[in-house]
């Protein structure tokens, strides 16, 4: 084979109009579009727009000190992810926020309780414990259809009653053969009531409901308390087959009391990992992927940071980008750093679970990248068309 001396006008022609293309634009490369000099969203994100969820284009909001000082105002994050199932959750909690204080609920008697009946200067009538019999073995047992039988008083429903009604209605009933009655009612073992405490807890299974009110808070204490992997602010509260949001964490920071729920009998406490938690760091990064957050806390620099910082070869400092789209109204923020001061507005712009931090690249560099792409091409159709072929006689063939 023999290389010819001179391009052929077609190649060339054809190259010049491939570099010019480029020169046009990097649109022809995918994913080496810039992103910069936008004022809203190319794509369309889902919005919600009064009770209805339509496609949109979202203005993207320029990071400053003015829209730190407002995020500041709004100050508090949504409990519960911006959800309002923890506050339907919790509405009969006796231990609501503020001076509105409710009485805690007196412990009612169900099934498989036991207690204790004293009936006093009548040892006849009770049952003592002793050495050789525990207070569970000299108590009256409440039997599976609510009942108990007590000498002279015959058979008493007492499934849904206080021990303070019960001493009530025993008095009632021994009056007619005892002068001026005394007796007390007391508890021995709480075994008719329970709730379910599972998932990131240190000693997951049953927790017994006694006379001692059990709020959300209490329960994960007895089950030896949180687990490193613990997500305070997503416990699940499931109660009669409706599961409620609740944030544990928003009671520690923002002392919001209404967040500990009273629980009931057959409640599920469901305590979630952090692995929701995360936020992405992509782009022009030096260890692009996800993180996951510390207890929802992490700032923009923090993730900047964490991923090992914007690549300083590659990245254009002026266009990083927050995307969060798990709220009802996605929104885009920028933030130009080209300074260093800039990153002090970083480290005040708070990040949620699900953001992603996008690091565009620098014109340079997508420029390199599309060379990178068309040099293989444009070489072999040049070295194609100096090729002569001896075959056909010095002649490029006809396919």
């Amino acid at each position: 084979m023999r290389l010819s001396s001179a391009v052929p006008d077609r190649i060339r022609r054809f190259l010049l109009a491939l570099i010019a293309s480029t020169l046009a634009g990097c649109s022809i490369v995918p994913g080496n579009q810039s992103y910069s000099n936008r004022e809203e969203s190319d794509v369309r994100l889902p919005v919600q727009q009064g009770d209805v969820l339509a496609p949109a284009n979202v203005k993207i909001k320029p990071i400053t000190a003015e829209l730190i000082i407002d995020m500041f105002k709004v100050a508090r994050p949504p409990v519960g992810d911006g959800t309002s199932a923890a506050k339907v959750a919790t509405q009969n909690s006796p231990r609501p926020g503020g001076t509105d204080v409710k009485p805690v609920p007196e412990y009612r008697l169900g099934p498989g309780d036991i207690i204790s009946i004293i009936v006093w200067d009548h040892p006849e009538l009770t049952i003592p414990a002793g050495s050789f019999r525990t207070a569970e073995q000299a108590g009256t047992v409440i039997a599976d259809d609510g009942t108990i039988f007590f000498p002279y008083a015959g058979v008493l429903k007492v499934q849904g009653k206080t021990t303070s009604e019960v001493r009530t209605l025993l008095s009632a009933r021994l009056a007619k053969y005892i002068e001026k009655v005394q007796l007390d009612v007391r508890m021995v073992a709480f075994r008719s009531q329970q709730v379910y405490v599972v998932g990131e807890v240190a000693k997951p299974g049953i927790q017994q409901v006694t006379d001692i009110p059990m709020t959300i808070l209490e329960a994960v204490n007895r089950a030896g308390g949180f687990t490193p992997e613990a997500d305070y602010s997503r416990v699940l509260l499931t109660r009669r087959g409706t599961t409620y949001l609740v944030d544990i964490q928003a009671m520690y920071d923002y002392g919001a009391t209404e967040q500990n729920a009273l629980l009931e009998q057959g409640d599920i406490v469901n305590v979630s990992d952090r692995s929701y938690n995360k936020i992405f760091v992509l782009g022009e990064i030096a260890k692009p992927g996800s993180l996951v957050m510390n207890k929802k806390r992490s700032t923009l620099a923090e993730a900047l940071s964490d991923a090992g910082y914007i690549n300083q070869n590659t990245s254009d400092p002026r266009w990083i980008y927050v995307m969060r789209g798990n709220t009802d109204t996605p929104e885009v923020f920028h933030l130009d750093s080209r300074l260093p001061d800039a990153m002090l507005l970083a480290d005040r712009f708070p990040l949620r679970p699900r953001d992603i931090v996008y690091v565009d690249a620098a014109a340079v560099v997508r420029w390199q990248r599309v060379i990178a792409n068309i040099l293989p091409t444009a070489t072999m159709l040049n070295l194609t068309s100096q090729t002569q072929f001896p075959l056909f006689g010095a002649r490029q063939p006809p396919f």
